[in-house]
């Protein structure tokens, strides 16, 4: 088919399994996700702010989650979904059982490590843009886009040529980081209020920019109907207690392990020893085995 010849869109996917079937999961389950946020006043949303139990559950989480999401950062077209996700998955292999049930349900750690790998993949994304001109992410590109306009070529003599560039670009995620603080402190119980959308109006709302959002991308009916058709597999998954993050991780990562796969196997004249021969190699496949273990 025509139509698959230059892939399935990343955002196609996600648009599918994250809010399609999460509109279509409400529909055959018949409940109300917006039920208890209309009984809830602003004034018992209660504080927002941290108590000892919660510091000391982040105390770990985030160091590792920053990490793990600078390092998926640097690398170029990753970005930080990917890093969330990777993230999300990593801490809940940490945690105990007991606080593995909470996850999906306001757990402190599973809010944290997401949110940590995010905002640090989105500063490790400058990394490939400021030493090699190379974007780390969509928004990176349309900065790389900007600076060419202004004759400005990212790269190694950057830091020479106009340094004021770069030290700008550092100083701005410092003073974004802070006005973003100031900003959404004040606003969180109202933010909130956002869940108590009706559901007769949330569920067509999200089905209609589900749509309108994936064709504007490409213009082709096809697209819908894939979607649709991804949509209400993801929503049979659902339904039977599946997770979404795995099929999206397999979708990002899949086709990359696949194609070195067959470049190593390529090199190795067809050899599996490639995986244990190094000492690098060796350490990140008993990572792996214990992760999975």
């Amino acid at each position: 088919n025509m139509n698959l010849s230059d892939g399935i869109s990343f955002v196609l996917v996600v648009m599918a399994t994250f809010a399609m079937s999460e509109a279509l999961t409400i529909i055959f389950k018949s409940n109300d996700p917006t039920r208890v946020a209309k009984q809830i006043s602003l004034s018992q949303l209660g504080s927002i702010k941290l108590d000892k139990t919660e510091t000391k559950k982040m105390v770990t989480t985030i160091p590792r989650s920053s990490v793990l999401g600078f390092i998926i950062g640097v690398l170029p077209g990753a970005g930080s979904t990917i890093a969330s996700f990777l993230a999300y998955g990593m801490e809940r292999n940490f945690v105990n059982d007991e606080e593995k049930q909470k996850f999906g349900k306001g757990s402190v750690n599973g809010l944290a490590a997401p949110e940590t790998a995010n905002n640090a993949a989105c500063s490790g994304s400058f990394v490939p843009l400021l030493t090699l001109g190379i974007p780390g992410s969509g928004t990176t590109a349309v900065m790389l886009g900007a600076l060419l306009g202004f004759g400005i070529q990212p790269g190694p003599r950057l830091y020479q040529t106009n340094p004021e560039i770069f030290w700008s670009v550092i100083m701005s995620m410092y003073i974004g980081m802070v006005i973003l603080l100031i900003l959404n402190l004040p606003l969180i119980p109202y933010i909130a209020r956002v869940l108590a959308t009706p559901r007769t109006f949330l569920i067509p709302l999200i089905l209609f920019f589900s749509v309108t959002g994936i064709y504007l991308m490409s213009f082709n009916n096809f697209d819908i109907y894939l979607m649709i058709g991804i949509a209400v597999f993801a929503t049979v998954l659902r339904l039977y207690d599946f997770p979404m993050p795995p099929l999206i991780l397999a979708f990002v990562l899949g086709g990359l392990m696949e194609e070195n796969l067959r470049r190593s196997l390529l090199i190795s004249d067809g050899s599996w020893s490639f995986l244990w021969n190094r000492p690098l190699t060796l350490c990140i496949m008993i990572c792996i085995c214990l992760i999975i273990g």
